[in-house]
C-alpha cells in the first residue's frame, strides 16, 4: 500500500451535510465554520471564494477544497459588494429544497453544490496543517478531471432526494473520495523544491519508511531498521528523513502513535491496555506518561472528556436537525 493510503488509512469524515445553491444576478454570502472541511462542486456558471484575502475565480466542472475552513465569503463573478448574507439564514430558509440566491438575470445562472463535513482533528491535523487555505492553489479548469465531479454528484442527487438505509454513511464515504482526490492532486502537482513535508510522500525513500510506520506503528522501530528497510544508510536516511519531513523519525513516529492513540481513546471500542499495545507500548504506565506529555491529561481521562464532548455535538446537531424540520 503506498504512504498517502497508510496516511489517510485512519482519516475519516462524518456527520457530511449536503446542500444545492441556484443562483442569478448579484449575490453573495458568508459561511463561518470551525473544523470543517468545505467543498464546493462548480455544476454550471462560475463563482469567487474569498478567504482571508485569498482569491480564488471556479467555473463548471471544477471542485474547490477549503481544507480548514473558517471565515470565508461567495459571491458571483464580477460582484463586488461586501453585503454577504449568513449562510445559516438561508439555510434555515430552504427546507430541504435548493437554496435560492440573487434576483437579476444579468449575470446568467451559477449552480453549485456546498459539502461540509466534521473530521477527527487529531488523526487528520498534519495533513490539514500542510495544505493551502483553498485547493486547487491556482484558477483552473476540470482539474480533477469532470469523470470525479459527474460520478460524485450523481449520487449526492440520488442520496440527497431519497431515504434509504446507509445514507449517511454513502454521503460521509463520497465526501472522503472527493478530499482524497483533492489531495493527491496537490501532492502530484509539489515542485521538487517545496519546503512542505508532503513532498515526502513522492520521495521513493521517504514512502516506504512513512507507510511501514504507519502500518505497523506498534513496531519498536529503530532507525537503523527503518534506514534498512528503505534501503539506506543510517546517517543518510536520518538526515533525509529530517530535511524533508522537518523532525526525525522517531519523533514523527511518536507523534502518530499519539495521535492514533487518541482516536482509539475516543472511539471507546478498546481498553487502555489493549491501546497501549496498538500503539507499541509495553506497559500501561509508559503509555500513559507518554501520553500525558503530549495531551497534559492521562489516556482515562482524556477519553472521558471526548465522551462529555461527543454528548455537547450529538445535542447541537439534534437542535440544528430539529430547527430544519
Amino acid at each position: 500500500m503506498d504512504a498517502l493510503s497508510m496516511l489517510l488509512k485512519n482519516v475519516h469524515l462524518y456527520e457530511t451535510k449536503y446542500y444545492c445553491l441556484q443562483c442569478d444576478g448579484d449575490w453573495s454570502y458568508s459561511i463561518t465554520r470551525q473544523d470543517t472541511i468545505v467543498f464546493y462542486l462548480v455544476l454550471q456558471g462560475s463563482l469567487c471564494i474569498d478567504i482571508d484575502g485569498v482569491i480564488r475565480n471556479a467555473q463548471a466542472g471544477n471542485i474547490i477544497m477549503i481544507p480548514n475552513a473558517s471565515n470565508h465569503t461567495i459571491y458571483a463573478s464580477n460582484y463586488s459588494s461586501k453585503q454577504a448574507t449568513p449562510i445559516e439564514i438561508l439555510l434555515n430558509q430552504s427546507d430541504g429544497k435548493p437554496v435560492l440566491l440573487g434576483e437579476s438575470k444579468k449575470n446568467g445562472s451559477t449552480v453549485f453544490a456546498l459539502i461540509e463535513c466534521f473530521y477527527d482533528k487529531e488523526v487528520t491535523r498534519p495533513l490539514l496543517s500542510a495544505l493551502p487555505s483553498i485547493l486547487p492553489e491556482h484558477e483552473v479548469h476540470s482539474r480533477y478531471g469532470d469523470k470525479v465531479l459527474d460520478i460524485g454528484m450523481d449520487f449526492l442527487s440520488i442520496e440527497s432526494r431519497g431515504d434509504r438505509l446507509g445514507k449517511a454513511a454513502m454521503i460521509n464515504r463520497l465526501a472522503s473520495i472527493i478530499m482524497i482526490e483533492c489531495v493527491r492532486a496537490y501532492i502530484e502537482s509539489l515542485p521538487e523544491a517545496t519546503d512542505s513535508w508532503l513532498r515526502s510522500l513522492k520521495d521513493p525513500y521517504l514512502a516506504k519508511a512513512l507507510a511501514v510506520m504507519h502500518k505497523s506503528p506498534e513496531k519498536n522501530w529503530t532507525i537503523g531498521q527503518l534506514a534498512e528497510e528503505v534501503g539506506m544508510s543510517r546517517s543518510s536516511f536520518a538526515e533525509r528523513f529530517k530535511q524533508i519531513v522537518g523532525e526525525p523519525p522517531l519523533t514523527y513516529l511518536i507523534d502518530y502513535r499519539m495521535r492514533l492513540a487518541a482516536r482509539y481513546l475516543r472511539l471507546q471500542q478498546n481498553s487502555i491496555s489493549r491501546i497501549s499495545e496498538l500503539v507499541g507500548y509495553a506497559s500501561d504506565s509508559t503509555f500513559s506518561q507518554a501520553f500525558k506529555r503530549v495531551y497534559g491529561v492521562s489516556p482515562r481521562t482524556y477519553r472521558q472528556q471526548s465522551i462529555e464532548q461527543d454528548k455537547v455535538l450529538e445535542n447541537t446537531l439534534n437542535c440544528d436537525k430539529s430547527r430544519s424540520k
